[in-house]
């Protein structure tokens, strides 16, 4: 735009009071300006449009079948916009100015060629005072390129407010006055445009160019990091390697859920140990009860309103059976006892002999064979920690085999005493052990580390502090006391001969309420009596009342009880050594033991 600058040398002024500026001639012309640059006449002018003829023509809309009406143009994009003409443009009935015009006065208009036609470059504006050539005829308009469009769509029809402009061509060059422009020259040089560069969008957009024909090519490809590379790799491995972690945990939880609730795939067979000999070592636990259960047996004894179960063990093939008189007791003389072995055959049995003062007894089964008798063992040789097993039916609950070890040795004990004159009290020289014995093994065998009896399990100590053969009934607390099977053998020999045991005495009535250390002989006898029986062991001895006896055979005693239990643990016919106390001087004596007939 040149509006409000100084006109350019050359240039006349237009109606609209714009500068139009001259087309470049080739060559030097009087229409120069004076500082020799070329006049731009025709489409250029100093406001950038072109002139518009006057009349019907220039004022209708486009016509695309005959070539009339409004031709739009816009000026170049940039200086080197190739022209409308280098492109095949046709110009659209728009007229240019052929000759520069003078100062002062209007371009004389010259009517561009029609379209289709091809404008006649050879033609030159006269030189002032010649003659203008003949105008060219028009040529005939060629046929369109396609059938006229019903629609009336663009770029065929009227334009609409989208549609772009119809194609246009840039006016053809006008040489300079007297000069023959030829064919290899018709194509104009770039105007220059003294104001900034103007785009032109629709000379970018032709519908008949023929599309570009420039060979595609394949991008290169380009060179990845190695760091992202192994990165993008790193952490597609680990979300796979969560993805296959949940896939599989979900698949085992629900294969494990079904496998629970329906039992597994199959039939469940665990690991197990084949079948084994039943044997054990004869010296093992399990090899001692196998050897003795078959002759263990358990007794259920009712009568005088009564009842009660005990243990007891064969002695012989003839059927007797030994076992605590305290369990036989409850029978009476017209009670009832069955006996049960342990292959389960019952059998009645009557009692041959029995000893409260021992607690000791010996029935008899018969029509019953093979019997096994258990080996008997001997108490002398046992001590303390051996090992030992106990056999019974603690609770009647038959067979049962519990093991411990012998705890003590000749632990004097004394037990019953529930009818109040003594002649139920037992005195035992026992064996304690720790094995279980509850109420129940009363009578059962006691045995050795080779499976024999060592004795015949008796009394246990109650959690009260009690001590009785079946008292206790809060169970075991690891006081266990048997007869040693050396004072039972010698006793059910007696019973199974005789039916009644003897006992050794020595002849004497001992105080039973001293309660200083050792035994204290009383005054008198209990009948009203001499303390000391006339002719008796204890008299040929020397024994006075009076005298407190603290040794047997160097052994100390503390109490009448114990003095009872040592004495009974020999046999009559023994002989004791005593150590006394009489006037507070010590003295020794010695007697051969008496018997009595369990009195």
């Amino acid at each position: 735009m040149n509006e409000g600058k100084p006109g350019t040398p050359g240039a006349s002024e237009g109606p609209d009071g714009d500068f139009e500026l001259a087309r470049p001639n080739r060559t030097p012309s009087p229409g120069t300006g004076p500082d020799g640059d070329y006049e731009l006449s025709g489409p250029l002018a100093g406001s950038g449009h072109w002139d518009t003829p006057a009349g019907p023509a220039t004022t209708g809309p486009y016509d695309a079948s005959t070539g009339s009406g409004v031709a739009y143009a816009d000026p170049p994009a940039d200086d080197t916009a190739e022209p409308a003409e280098a492109r095949g443009a046709t110009t659209t009935g728009a007229k240019v100015s052929a000759t520069p015009a003078a100062p002062g006065t209007e371009a004389a208009d010259t009517p561009a060629p029609a379209q289709g036609a091809t404008p006649d470059l050879t033609a030159a504006t006269p030189a002032p005072g010649t003659e203008a050539p003949a105008p060219v005829p028009a040529q005939p308009h060629p046929t369109p390129l396609h059938d006229p469009d019903p629609y009336s769509t663009p770029p065929y029809g009227e334009p609409g407010p989208w549609a772009p402009a119809p194609p246009v061509q840039h006016p053809a060059t006008t040489p300079a006055h007297g000069v023959a422009v030829s064919a290899s020259e018709a194509a104009p040089a770039a105007p220059v445009v003294q104001d900034a560069p103007v785009v032109d969008p629709w000379a970018r957009y032709d519908p008949w160019a023929a599309p570009a024909s420039a060979p595609l090519q394949q991008a290169e490809p380009v060179e990845e990091d190695v760091k992202r590379r192994r990165g993008r790799r790193r952490r597609a491995l680990i979300t796979g390697a969560l993805v296959i972690a949940l896939v599989s945990g979900v698949a085992g939880g629900v294969v494990g859920v079904q496998l629970e609730r329906n039992g597994g795939i199959g039939a469940v067979e665990l690991p197990q140990a084949g079948v084994e000999a039943p044997d054990r070592d004869p010296d093992s636990v399990a090899g001692i009860a196998a050897q003795a259960l078959p002759s263990v047996v358990t007794l259920h004894v009712s009568g005088g309103g009564s009842a009660g179960t005990g243990t007891g063990f064969v002695l012989d093939d003839r059927g007797h059976i030994l076992t605590n008189d305290h369990v036989v007791e409850p029978a009476g003389e017209d009670g009832e006892i069955t006996v049960t072995f342990h292959s389960g055959d019952t059998a009645e049995a009557t009692v041959v002999g029995r000893d409260s003062g021992y607690d000791l007894a010996v029935v008899r089964v018969k029509g019953v064979r093979g019997l096994s008798p258990l080996p008997l063992g001997n108490s002398d040789n046992v001590q303390v920690g051996d090992p030992v097993v106990a056999i019974g039916a603690p609770f009647d609950l038959a067979g049962t085999v519990t093991s411990g070890i012998i705890s003590a040795r000749e632990r004097p004990i004394t037990a019953g005493g529930e009818k109040g004159d003594g002649s139920d009290v037992s005195y035992v020289d026992a064996l304690q052990t720790d094995a279980p014995i509850n109420p129940g093994n009363s009578g059962g065998p006691l045995l050795d580390g080779k499976g024999r009896v060592i004795g015949i399990n008796s009394a246990i100590r109650s959690a009260d502090g009690g001590l009785d053969p079946e008292g206790g009934q809060s169970g075991s607390i690891g006081l266990g006391f048997a007869i040693p099977i050396n004072q039972g053998k010698r006793v059910a020999e007696e019973l199974i001969r005789s039916g009644k045991a003897t006992h050794p005495v020595i002849g004497i009535t001992l105080d039973m309420q001293y309660s200083g250390d050792g035994a204290r002989v009383a005054a008198e006898g209990s009948d009203g009596g001499p303390a000391v029986s006339t002719a008796g062991p204890g008299a040929k001895a020397g024994i006075r009342s009076g005298d407190v006896i603290t040794k047997v055979d160097g052994r100390p005693v503390h109490s009448g009880e114990e003095l009872i239990v040592k004495t009974r643990a020999h046999r009559p016919g023994d002989e004791l050594e005593l150590t006394l106390e009489r006037d507070g001087k010590e003295r020794t004596v010695s007697l051969v033991l008496g018997s009595s007939d369990g009195d």
